[in-house]
């Protein structure tokens, strides 16, 4: 069952990683350039949904593995405010 849970917080952390860069590499730039707010609303949502299953699962996880809090609390923030930071911490912490 552990496996099962890293696997999943590793799928949803490259699934919300991906879907923030292209919120902040594509959409936001057409937003911008193009002014055309449409891909930010779509993938804006999207990134939003995937966020809060992230949050979840990487909860789930530490408590489950027993993390620190501080230690959760830094996974969280490096990975959902530094773009490639869940990739970074799927390396650090996840592997």
């Amino acid at each position: 069952m552990l496996s099962n849970d890293r696997a999943r917080l590793r799928a949803m952390a490259a699934v919300e990683g991906i879907s923030y860069i292209l919120l902040v590499g594509i959409a936001v730039p057409i937003k911008y350039f193009l002014k055309d707010p449409t891909l930010v609303k779509w993938i804006g949502q999207i990134h939003g949904i995937f966020f809060v299953v992230f949050l979840v699962l990487s909860v789930n996880y530490a408590r489950t593995h027993q993390w620190k809090f501080t230690t959760l609390i830094w996974f969280l923030f490096v990975s959902s405010f530094i773009p490639f930071g869940t990739f970074y911490m799927d390396r650090k912490l996840l592997k």
